[in-house]
């Protein structure tokens, strides 16, 4: 039931007048005459009497005005309620971050922003796919992603640092020198970290024309390292996935030199939040101090 038309049935019966409650609620007699007969109709009683001295209630209309009455100062009180509680609910920002940048980055950065937004909940989803973020974002399902600069995607996006991509050999592998060169794995069999890793490293191989052997692995990065390790094949990972990770295996850095661009990605619009601003300041913060 529409609590306005209640509102200007009460203004009318306390004034005695639709003439008179007209000049109270901002509406034309003729408009407030038809918000009440609509409500009567609604309701399927006559509320109001109508003569030359003005209007008063029916007897249906005084056995239902003081429940009407009640019915509007709860409304009212439901109203402030709302108003108080979504003036105290607590902000949350939803970052998408590749799994390794939420590892080696997130709390460092998280514990810089909490400093400057206390009251600011932060939602971190960690993903698997290299697109992933960028999908989350293009969805409005996240409100930040850290993670390797797609094309393809449209956002606000802030460069942070290249993460260079390193060759990931079995440990007696014959290396002439202290790089890979990146046509080497061209005929050899790669273990492809699927999901994970496959768009950056596809594009540094079409860059140089190399193909070598695809071995899709659903498995994650730890797995294919120690299935290298045993002489199952090779990959090429970057410096961010590799961190602590390099047991059993040879790792030397790929030649030409070979990145990706690991950036913030925020939603387009011209009035971003100060808190995703405060976000964006600490990270460049934390990457300056790296």
């Amino acid at each position: 039931m529409d609590s306005k038309k209640l509102e200007i049935l009460v203004t009318a019966v306390d004034l005695g007048s639709f003439t008179k409650a007209s000049e109270v609620v901002g509406y034309t007699q003729s408009g407030l005459t038809h918000l009440v007969d609509s409500l009567e109709r609604e309701i399927g009683l006559t509320l109001v009497r109508r003569d030359r001295r003005g209007i008063s209630l029916t007897r249906e209309g005084e056995a239902l005005m003081p429940s009407i009455r009640e019915f509007l100062r709860a409304h009212a009180r439901l109203e402030n309620r709302i108003a108080d509680v979504t003036a105290h609910r607590a902000e949350t920002i939803r970052i998408a971050a590749y799994a390794s940048i939420a590892m080696h980055w997130m709390p460092e950065i998280l514990y810089r922003f909490r400093r400057v937004c206390p009251d600011v909940v932060v939602d971190l989803r960690m993903v698997d796919h290299a697109l992933e973020p960028f999908e989350l974002l293009e969805k409005w399902q996240t409100d930040v992603i850290f993670g390797a600069k797609q094309s393809g995607f449209a956002c606000d996006w802030t460069p942070l640092c290249d993460d260079r991509m390193y060759a990931i050999l079995p440990p007696d592998y014959p290396a002439a020198g202290d790089s890979f060169p990146i046509e080497e794995f061209a005929g050899r069999e790669f273990l492809m970290p699927y999901g994970r890793f496959d768009v950056d490293v596809t594009a540094a191989f079409d860059r140089h024309g190399v193909k070598p052997v695809i071995r899709p692995c659903r498995v994650d990065d730890e797995t294919v390292i120690r299935m290298v390790s045993k002489g199952l094949g090779v990959t090429m990972m970057a410096e961010m996935m590799l961190r602590g990770r390099t047991e059993g295996v040879k790792v030397l850095p790929i030649a030409p030199r070979t990145c990706r661009e690991l950036g913030m990605g925020l939603q387009l619009r011209d009035d971003q939040p100060e808190s995703i601003r405060q976000l964006r300041r600490c990270v460049l913060e934390f990457i300056q101090k790296r």
